[in-house]
């Protein structure tokens, strides 16, 4: 198989766990014979300094004519602390779904056995827990009219929502959900909300074409307590794009680590694939960071091409490494691992060139050589 797979590797740590993952997909297409061609374009801070502008036309071009994008992390503290900064990094990104028609960001949120004693939930609480948070991105406040009176003592942010963008990230939380445990939550807060009233009522609409799926409601506040309570009485959640910008943020902390989740952001053709992470600038350059959530966001752009034996591949690579001890410095600050390692261990595993008793005193710190 023959792909072009558009890179961005952003700002912060985004250009050190992009490369990781790439290097994961050229282990892939090794082992399984496929040619992936990799385009490197900017967006956000990097773009900014470099053209002045944080999605460059070329960049949108060049995402619409690739089979999947892989993006690493996006923002700076020189324009997070500068409010009156008229042009910044996360306008790129929002450019860009907008631009993509990326209505839906999925989110997994899977446990570690190896990892228990990182998350702040006990360990009873972790046990079985397995969900996927659907995200509208497209619509709701962040993209509402705003506005600020002239002397600046009011302000206004609309929230607007319309069937149809309902309507299109329902039935694909109901088609994930059909494939899974059959059950899946609305979020919303629809006793306070008139844009959750309409989302309760089309989604209640929807359900009778999917009756095989369970459906049941949450108000966000009561959503937000009980994925702390009890996170594995959840199969699919769908939720607009505040919530789930929330709640999505809040679930990551489950894991024990922010640096080991994915997402995938679908629309109607190309879709885009990152780490849930920011851009971590403080770690920047230093080869700490945690690669494994863009490791995997890149397994889930080999599941968006079919390639589902691979995208397990990778998966089970990232496995062995927690498995076995090989952790980065978010997981382990005594014992811990570099990025550049963590890639080339998964890389090793999923092209078969671990050998079956590994000796981790015969592991270097920066080389993934194995002696």
């Amino acid at each position: 198989m023959e792909k072009k797979i558009v890179v961005i590797e952003g700002d912060g740590i985004g250009p050190e766990v992009t490369r990781q993952a790439v290097k994961v997909l050229n282990a892939i297409a090794e082992q399984f014979g496929h040619e992936f061609h990799y385009q490197y374009c900017l967006m956000g801070a990097d773009a900014i300094d470099k053209t002045g502008n944080p999605l460059p036309d070329e960049t949108i071009e060049a995402c619409l004519n690739s089979d999947g994008i892989l993006f690493g992390a996006i923002g700076h503290p020189k324009y997070d602390n500068d409010p009156s900064a008229k042009v910044r990094p996360e306008q790129g990104l929002l450019k860009l779904r907008k631009s993509l028609q990326l209505f839906a960001n999925i989110r997994p949120v899977t446990t570690y056995p190896s990892l228990q004693h990182l998350s702040p939930l006990k360990a009873q609480q972790l046990e079985g827990v397995d969900f996927i948070i659907f995200r509208e991105l497209t619509g709701g406040i962040y993209f509402g009219k705003k506005e600020l009176s002239e002397d600046g003592t009011r302000a206004a942010d609309d929230c607007v929502y319309t069937r149809t963008e309902i309507e299109r990230i329902a039935h694909l939380a109901f088609q994930y959900a059909k494939q899974r445990r059959k059950k899946l939550t609305l979020v919303d807060k629809a006793n306070v909300l008139e844009t959750s009233r309409l989302w309760r009522k089309v989604v209640q609409e929807i359900a009778t074409q999917y009756a095989e799926v369970k459906v049941d409601f949450l108000f966000v506040d009561n959503a937000a307590m009980q994925i702390i309570l009890n996170p594995k009485q959840f199969d699919v959640i769908l939720t607009e794009n505040m919530f789930g910008d929330i709640i999505s943020d809040e679930a990551s902390v489950i894991s024990g680590s922010l640096g080991l989740l994915p997402s995938a952001s679908i629309g109607a053709g190309v879709a885009l694939f990152e780490p849930i992470h920011g851009s971590y600038p403080q770690a920047a350059g230093k080869d700490i960071a945690n690669p494994l959530g863009c490791i995997l966001s890149a397994a889930m752009l080999l599941d968006h091409l079919g390639l589902a034996k691979e995208a397990e591949a990778v998966r089970l690579g990232v496995e062995w490494t927690l498995v076995n001890g090989f952790v980065t410095k978010d997981i382990d600050p005594i014992n811990f691992y570099f990025t550049s390692t963590i890639g080339e261990l998964v890389s090793d595993f999923v092209a078969n060139r671990i050998p079956g008793g590994v000796n981790k005193a015969n592991i270097e710190l920066r080389k993934s050589t194995i002696i």
